[in-house]
């Protein structure tokens, strides 16, 4: 359930008007710029007005009852028009071909760049300096499931396919992205190991793993070597998403411990070749730069739009392949399943500068698990013979 949007302060209206009015001035100074595809008609105020009320109603927003709530009404459906003009000039180019991905009305579609960022976004680290090959930090237990390389990894993999994906949540108004990627990451290994889907909290993590803000950001190593010390985590089901900080459950995070990592492997930075290699024996958690307008509004397709590598949003690559020959991460987010592909977002692979599609290749990790019981051992081979079949 998405929390009720509060009316905003004097203040922060201003703010948001103000912003309105830098966003207006940008896509004026962009439309007029030599462009190869001339920018599409303006669409009629009743039209906008329309599809304004359509997207509240199918996101949640509610009706301003009140003078205040009515004047940010008012201003949100400004900001609406504003990214739906930007949204008709991209899908515009992408019909002439000058992209290959298409955008939509998202649940960030009545928010600024500014705003987006502000709630969306909540990765707060980044390893210093590349490495040049893999680092392992384990609890004790040695990693001894084999690792296929070079000419030995598969055109293509999925790892929903393969029953080690778990269904799309929502992060919400909380910065916790860095908790919804590790937890993904870790569900993984443990159904590729034990045979066992399970959905895990992300709420105990952030509750829970001192090291990391919770909400206001966090990083997915820090989150690997709390599942370490901590000796497993719990269950979604036991220990809920609530969308916010909370105060730690002693108990669940010290009786009920479901799934168990004994390590983590970070992937060498700046090659796309030793995550793709990681990416062929897990889904693999990694930061991305995700702070642009094209990101944030991202409905379909192979991703090869501006961005960055400042790295702000902790997501799980959770497979790889290539559509009429271009090449592509399968990317599991964490903004419900009414952003991008049902919550997924492809993204441009092997492109020509070593950090990868939007700093996709630059800070890379997954958790290890310990296969030297005979029946995980069994389970964790199966499926690498699937995959390498």
């Amino acid at each position: 359930m998405r929390p009720t949007r509060l009316p905003l302060p004097a203040k922060a209206l201003l703010a948001l008007a103000v912003a309105l009015a830098l966003a207006l001035a940008a896509t004026a100074l962009a439309r007029h710029s030599l462009t190869i595809v001339p920018a599409p008609a303006e669409r009629a105020d009743e039209e906008v007005r329309r599809m304004y009320e359509a997207w509240k109603s199918k996101h949640g927003r509610p009706r301003g009852n009140c003078d205040m709530a009515g004047e940010e009404d008012r201003l949100r459906l400004e900001v609406f028009r504003d990214n739906l003009r930007y949204i008709d000039a991209q899908n515009a180019e992408a019909d002439a071909g000058l992209h290959t991905f298409r955008l939509g009305l998202t649940p960030f579609a009545d928010l600024t760049l500014e705003e987006y960022r502000g709630r969306a976004l909540g990765f707060r680290g980044r390893r210093s300096g590349a490495s040049a090959a893999s680092r392992v930090r384990s609890g004790g237990a040695r990693y001894r499931r084999p690792r296929p390389r070079g000419g030995d990894l598969p055109d293509a993999i999925d790892w929903r396919e393969l029953g080690a994906v778990t269904d799309v949540k929502n992060q919400e108004q909380c910065g916790g992205c860095w908790a919804f990627s590790a937890v993904a990451a870790i569900e993984g290994v443990n159904a590729i190991v034990t045979g066992n889907l399970v959905s895990l909290s992300e709420q105990e993590i952030i509750d829970c793993d001192t090291v990391d803000s919770g909400c206001n950001g966090g990083q997915m190593e820090n989150a690997f070597q709390f599942v370490i010390n901590n000796g497993g985590i719990d269950t979604e089901s036991d220990y809920p998403f609530i969308g916010t900080d909370g105060t730690c459950d002693a108990n669940k995070e010290n009786d009920e411990k479901v799934a168990t990592i004994d390590g983590f492997v970070e992937v060498p930075s700046n090659s796309e070749t030793a995550l793709q290699e990681a990416v062929a024996i897990q889904p693999v958690s990694v930061a991305i730069d995700a702070s642009g307008r094209a990101f944030q509004h991202y409905s379909s397709g192979i991703f090869n739009g501006p961005c960055g590598t400042n790295l702000d949003h902790g997501v799980t690559v959770v497979g790889y392949g290539s559509e009429n020959g271009r090449d592509c991460w399968i990317v599991k987010n964490s903004w419900s399943t009414d952003w991008g592909e049902a919550g997924y977002i492809r993204m441009r692979r092997n492109v020509p500068w070593p950090t990868g599609k939007c700093g996709i290749a630059m800070d890379a990790s997954y958790p290890v698990k310990d296969t030297s019981h005979p029946a995980t051992a069994r389970a964790a081979m199966d499926v690498l013979k699937m995959v390498l079949a």
